[in-house]
């Protein structure tokens, strides 16, 4: 994913991901059979992690759910500001035709396991809305933000404000 970030998808040649990767060209056609399966499989395996981060972030027992919402977030997009951080998300979001249906569903799984969180804790009567909430505001401040400290302390405001 950082050659991409590096260079944009288009530009991206499988001669620099395997210079990257440490292998030969041939070795990294061996594992994949075109530039395409390639970044699917590695933005897929970024997206499922992130996914598998925030699913224990929200589980962890016996942390206030403002906390746990505040590093779920971090985990699903403040760890992407800063310049190859935001570059790596950039190259995943300017590409959903090459990702197929994991483009769609994780961002689902995402607003659906920070419903649930805040269900458990206040009720179902506006979990989703606060989600949506939440995920919104979240966006905007990843392209305010020119700091992962920065996103984070108007992440906490935010919060604050509508998990009460």
């Amino acid at each position: 994913m950082v050659t991409f970030a590096r260079f944009g998808y288009r530009k991206t040649s499988m001669e620099e991901v395997a210079r990257a990767a440490h292998i030969s060209r041939p070795g990294l056609y061996f594992l994949f059979s075109s530039k395409e399966t390639l970044f699917r499989a590695a933005a897929t395996q970024a997206l499922e992690r992130d996914i598998a981060t925030v699913e224990r972030v929200l589980a962890a027992p016996g942390r206030p759910l403002p906390e746990r919402l505040v590093e779920a977030f971090d985990q699903w997009a403040g760890r992407y500001i800063g310049p190859l951080a935001r570059d790596i998300a950039a190259v995943i979001e300017d590409n959903p035709g090459l990702l197929g249906e994991i483009a769609e569903t994780t961002p689902r799984r995402f607003e659906q396991l920070i419903t649930e969180a805040i269900t458990a804790e206040s009720g179902p009567a506006t979990a989703l809305r606060v989600a949506q909430t939440l995920i919104s505001t979240s966006i905007g401040l990843k392209h305010q933000a020119a700091s992962r400290e920065f996103y984070l302390e108007r992440l906490k405001v935010a919060v604050d404000l509508l998990a009460r």
